[in-house]
């Protein structure tokens, strides 16, 4: 593992990111649990994680190549709602996996963001350009 930069600007990476630190997910979790004040129990039980498995993670005695992907994500909403400044793209990199695109939830809500912006009159647009594709996606 490396260790942080000394100061501003000293990042391996130009993302303001702190998986870019070099935590790896169990110094990340240790961290967000303690500026949060909830423990691993805490996180296990409100994600649906066993406990052993959490802690295991933590610990570092059981691998985070094959976390399931929702749970990676699952914990980056109970810590966000915790009040952690993390995303599942943090999460994710710091167990050395691949960050997947956006869940449905994420494109949904981009897309209701991107509706809602618009004036009325290009929203119903919006709406008749998604339900021609709809049809079109049905008669095919």
């Amino acid at each position: 593992m490396t260790t942080a930069p000394n100061g501003p600007g000293e990042h391996d990476h130009p993302a303001e990111d702190p998986a870019f630190r070099g935590e790896d997910l169990a110094a990340l979790l240790t961290r967000l649990l303690a500026e949060v004040g909830k423990t691993q129990k805490d996180l296990a039980e409100a994600s649906d994680i066993k406990y052993p498995t959490l802690n295991a993670w933590v610990n570092r005695t059981r691998g985070t190549s094959r976390i399931d992907t929702e749970h990676l994500r699952k914990m980056a909403e109970i810590l966000r709602r915790w009040g952690a400044d993390v995303t599942p793209g943090i999460l994710f990199r710091s167990a050395g996996r691949v960050v997947p695109g956006p869940s449905d939830e994420e494109r949904e809500a981009r897309l209701l963001r991107i509706y809602r912006s618009l004036p009325a009159r290009q929203q119903r647009s919006l709406i008749g350009i998604a339900e021609d594709m709809a049809a079109a996606i049905r008669a095919s």
